[in-house]
């Protein structure tokens, strides 16, 4: 089977750290079949100047062509608007990642949109022009937060019906495909994996040696993007609470982004963005891993805290109920609500448990399981149009 991916969100040499599930998921992928993959950049005139606030510009140099993780990356620039983008997106993604897809016709047996929009939507176009089946799969924030814009909503119902399949990485998100108008028996839920080889449970002294951090204080852990939507001015606010009652408290927060700058106050300490294989490192490090976003698909922040047995405290969005089903592996609040998070951080922070006992109740498939979900998704979708 020869797939052919279009994603917008994948590690390119400007960004290396940038959705490690998808280079996961895919490279996995590409051992049991064909995978080729077209990651577009988004371009506008004069983005090399702007790069010092734009993405776009900051991408600029990155080589038209890579190979990641013996994946071989096509890099087409996508003519992007700002300010009016979102709306235009997908005309403007299609048109312009077209000439890389369509010189591909003969050699792809199917299609895969690794994200909702544009990716998907455009899919869904190229994959008609090809003549092979697109299948579209969602991850959370396309649906979540793009997915509720009028422009890209409307676009998506147009053309997600279209696809073959629809995968989701959780229930709540299927739901919102068959919400778009995606019949449910295109809709396949296939969960994301972890990489069991570096996320176990491992000793907590070690790790804060290492890591140099205080042996006898309690340590909360974020691990992700730094945006209001992330619920980290949530997590800031909570945490600030806690450590006025709590002077052995400490929060320490790895990753980059908008909301920095909000995240201020004793006791919080800032890392910055580390590389995929030193977060476990940290997890070891922390008594409690905290995820207070507002919307979610399944987050693989908190399968991998699992993995590492550490508990999660979590707000109650998206697929992250599916995750955290007993209080052994943490608790659910509502989004948006730092009164709540506070007294959720409160009572787990002096809770004892059994890191491995953690990790035992999560058990959860490894990458290669996943790779092998979304494969058979993929043969359903090229099964269906040969019966066609």
């Amino acid at each position: 089977m020869r797939v052919l991916a279009v994603t917008q969100i994948f590690p390119n040499a400007a960004e290396p750290l940038s959705a490690p599930f998808n280079r996961q998921q895919l490279a996995e992928l590409g051992r049991i079949c064909e995978v080729e993959v077209i990651a577009a950049l988004p371009w506008f005139p004069g983005a090399r100047l702007a790069a010092r606030w734009s993405a776009a510009g900051r991408r600029v140099g990155v080589p038209r062509r890579e190979v990641v993780d013996g994946l071989a990356v096509t890099h087409p620039r996508s003519l992007y608007v700002p300010r009016v983008g979102p709306s235009l997106s997908a005309g403007l993604y299609t048109a312009s990642v077209a000439r890389e897809v369509l010189r591909r016709r003969g050699r792809v047996d199917v299609l895969l949109g690794t994200w909702a929009y544009p990716d998907g939507c455009a899919a869904v176009v190229l994959a008609r022009l090809l003549g092979v089946p697109a299948v579209v799969k969602l991850h959370g924030s396309d649906i979540n937060t793009i997915g509720r814009m009028a422009g890209p909503r409307a676009q998506l119902r147009a053309l997600l019906p279209r696809a073959a399949r629809v995968v989701a990485v959780s229930r709540a998100l299927a739901g919102e495909a068959m919400a778009l108008g995606v019949a449910a028996d295109r809709v396949r839920v296939v969960l994301n994996g972890v990489d069991a080889a570096r996320f176990f449970p491992a000793d907590r002294a070690a790790a804060r040696a290492e890591l140099g951090l205080a042996p006898d204080r309690r340590v909360l852990l974020y691990v992700g993007h730094l945006k209001e939507s992330k619920g980290v001015l949530d997590l800031a606010r909570a945490f600030g609470a806690l450590a006025a009652v709590r002077s052995d408290v400490e929060l320490v927060v790895v990753g980059e982004g908008d909301a920095r700058a909000g995240m201020t106050g004793p006791g919080l300490r800032l890392v910055g963005a580390r590389p995929h294989e030193e977060v476990p490192r940290w997890m070891a490090a922390a008594d409690i891993v905290v995820l207070p976003s507002w919307h979610e698909g399944t987050p693989n922040v908190v399968i991998e805290a699992l993995a590492c047995g550490r508990r999660v405290i979590a707000t109650d969005v998206g697929g992250v109920p599916d995750l955290i089903t007993s209080p052994l592996l943490g608790e659910l609040v509502p989004a948006r609500q730092p009164d709540a998070l506070a007294a959720a951080l409160a009572r787990a922070i002096d809770e004892p448990y059994d890191p491995r006992a953690v990790a035992a109740a999560a058990a959860h498939g490894s990458w290669a399981d996943s790779a092998a979900r979304l494969r058979a998704v993929l043969e359903e979708a090229i099964g269906r149009r040969s019966a066609s």
